[in-house]
């Protein structure tokens, strides 16, 4: 029980003192066997000296809970609340509702001989008052009961005070309840981050507690509390003016109403998120955005009711909107998207994500980009409507992108893809995610222009992406320095090759994961032309690649701190190449599933191990269980995976 009140979430305990010197019949009134004590005198008999129980109800446990609450409040130092609490849960309980603001600060005098008006106040006392909210506690699982949250209560409050509390799930058997929450508030006023998650006990009261106790709440997270409703997101805007981050996500109860004091009490609302809440529609939009002192900069939406309306509302009056994610808003159209566009308010817009909204077609989406006129980074995600034309115009209409993302576009093709970087003359990052489209296609990149400003490159499991096209893209970029190829099982070295040789300003993180077909050509040719600046290279799962790449690596890639070859055809050989190379940096090493690398390899592993903090051995099975229990306890300053 004593490490329980003084619990706080990471293994981090106070120790409050020792119940030891607690009145003997304290410590008897907790058990319910008898107990050992060992003897101070000589014993007329032989054998243990039982004491029996005294007292089955000691006097102070008659007392009334009024009584006992008047006593507690009178407890000023931490380590005396937090011993009392010690005794029983009832005791547990009574000091968890006593307020920071009850508790009694009362003068000490100074030692005896001093003047009756010198007077001295505790460390402890002063600690209470400065309640600053540093403290952070995490629940999770079965350990989110409402006993730890008054365990937490009564213990960090004299320790600088709680600032931030997340619960995420709860016991089975006896979860978080309205009667831990009221806990935190009465305990922990100077609280400014509370996060629920799957707390299904929580109710409206709990929320309400919070809202009249901690008045310098500033964020609040809540995802699945089906117990809590409106009612407890109005308490919290009328008594939390401080409020600048809202998370709900699926909170079945919540809607409208509540956003709606939100919107008009919370003036300091900067982040905003609603997922998968079907009473929120477009009301509760019109009301957060508005406001004329709205402060709103991060929007997300995702799953909602809200229509056509909504998105007029956001482009019209989201001036201060420079982050906006909509997300699953099926019952929004091109016409909405069109007039979110058209309206010009979005001039502060910097980062645009869409995701799996019908309403996003060629029109609309270019309509979008020439009313974000400052818009850096966009982001389409499943966006079934886009086809080329319409990317073109969207990178024609957006001059200030930088960042572009497109993942399961499926009517975006090479063509869209080459004329579309062609036309973005500021475009820093170029992001295709299976896309299914995008195929090898005979195209003139000559009547391309290059696009000088790209500089990451990355094309992950576009499976009709080959060789043609990644040559094509060679030409367009030559300023490249990240190169993401993962999962292309049909580019060749005949596709790599040119885009290396055309890459002047020195790739620095190269990823091949699964490109099935890469030899040892490319390999050398990257440590030939980009050696001098590579840093990353990963080659998981190219079975071409054997110890020649190694030893080319090993001769050429002197600042290479990150070198992934598992699934490679690396031996022995290559191992100790590597170990002999130029390396100075290098900070992780993987060899899984390298199964022709054996226990010879040990001491050149032990050699690699001076600068190495990360080492995979993941399915190396010619390497023996206690050859790798020895490498651990040498190289004890590195991770090492087996």
């Amino acid at each position: 029980m004593s490490t329980l009140v003084n619990y706080n979430g990471d293994n981090e305990f106070y120790y409050g003192g020792s119940l030891c010197s607690a009145d003997l019949g304290l410590m008897l009134s907790l058990v319910h066997a008898d107990v050992y004590c060992p003897v101070s005198k000589r014993a007329r008999i032989s054998g243990p000296f039982v004491v029996e129980e005294r007292t089955k109800n000691p006097a102070i446990e008659k007392l009334p809970d009024e009584c006992l609450f008047e006593i507690f409040r009178r407890l000023q130092g931490g380590r005396e609340r937090s011993a009392a609490a010690c005794v029983s849960k009832r005791w547990l309980m009574l000091l968890s509702n006593v307020r920071i603001s009850e508790i009694c600060h009362t003068n000490i005098s100074a030692a005896d001989g001093a003047s009756n008006d010198t007077k001295m106040v505790s460390a402890d006392e002063v600690l209470e008052v400065e309640c600053d909210g540093y403290l952070t506690r995490c629940l999770e699982g079965k350990k989110a009961t409402d006993i730890r949250l008054l365990a937490i209560a009564v213990g960090t409050s004299s320790r600088g005070g709680l600032g931030k509390l997340s619960v995420r799930g709860s016991n089975i058997v006896r979860g978080i309840t309205n009667v831990g929450l009221s806990a935190i508030a009465h305990g922990c006023p100077s609280l400014r981050v509370l996060s629920l998650w799957n707390v299904p006990d929580v109710e409206d009261e709990g929320l309400m507690e919070i809202a009249k106790g901690c008045h310098s709440l500033e964020k609040l997270d809540l995802s699945e509390c089906p117990s809590i409703s409106n009612k407890g997101l109005v308490a919290i805007a009328e008594n939390c003016p401080n409020l600048t981050s809202l998370t709900i996500e699926s909170c079945r109860n919540i809607g409208n109403e509540g956003l709606k004091a939100i919107g008009r009490c919370c003036t300091k609302l900067e982040s905003l998120t609603i997922k998968n809440c079907p009473l929120v529609g477009d009301q509760a939009i019109v009301s957060l955005l508005s406001s004329s002192n709205t402060m709103l900069k991060k929007v997300k939406l995702h799953l909602l009711n809200i229509t056509d309306f909504s998105l007029a509302v956001i482009g019209h009056y989201g001036k201060a909107i420079t982050d906006l994610n909509l997300c699953s808003l099926y019952h929004v159209t091109e016409r909405g998207f069109w007039v979110m566009g058209t309206a010009q308010g979005l001039q502060s817009l910097a980062s645009l994500t869409i995701a799996l909204c019908v309403g996003v077609t060629d029109l609309s989406l270019e309509v979008v980009g020439k009313g974000c006129t400052n818009l850096k980074s966009m982001c389409l995600r499943q966006c079934w409507c886009v086809s080329d034309g319409g990317l073109v115009d969207f990178a024609r209409a957006a001059g200030s992108l930088e960042y572009l993302l497109l993942e399961e576009c499926h009517r975006i093709t090479q063509r869209g893809i080459l004329n579309a970087v062609s036309n973005c003359s500021k475009l820093k990052s170029l992001s295709l995610v299976k896309c299914v489209g995008v195929k090898d296609l005979p195209l003139q990149a000559s009547s391309l222009s290059p696009c000088d400003s790209l500089r990451s490159l990355s094309i992950r499991s576009c499976p009709g992406f080959g060789s043609t096209s990644l040559a094509m893209v060679g030409k367009l970029c030559p300023q490249l320095h990240h190169l993401d190829l993962s999962g292309l099982t049909g580019i060749t070295d005949a596709g790599l090759l040119p885009l290396l040789e055309s890459s002047k300003a020195g790739l620095v993180k190269v990823n091949l994961t699964d490109c099935l077909n890469v030899t040892n050509e490319v390999v050398l040719s990257l440590a030939r032309l980009h050696g001098e600046t590579l840093e990353l290279l990963n080659l998981d799962g190219c079975r071409k690649v054997t110890d020649a790449s190694l030893v080319a690596i090993a001769d050429s890639c002197p600042i290479l701190n990150y070198l992934d070859v598992s699934k490679c055809s690396i031996t022995d050989s290559g191992v100790a190449a590597l170990s002999h190379g130029v390396q100075l940096n290098l900070q992780v090493l993987s060899l899984s599933g390298c199964s022709m690398v054996t226990n010879k390899s040990i001491s050149s592993l032990k050699t690699l191990g001076e600068s190495l903090i990360g080492l995979n051995l993941q399915h190396c099975n010619a390497i023996s269980n206690s050859r790798v229990e020895a490498l651990v306890e040498d190289l004890w300053r590195c991770d090492i995976l087996s």
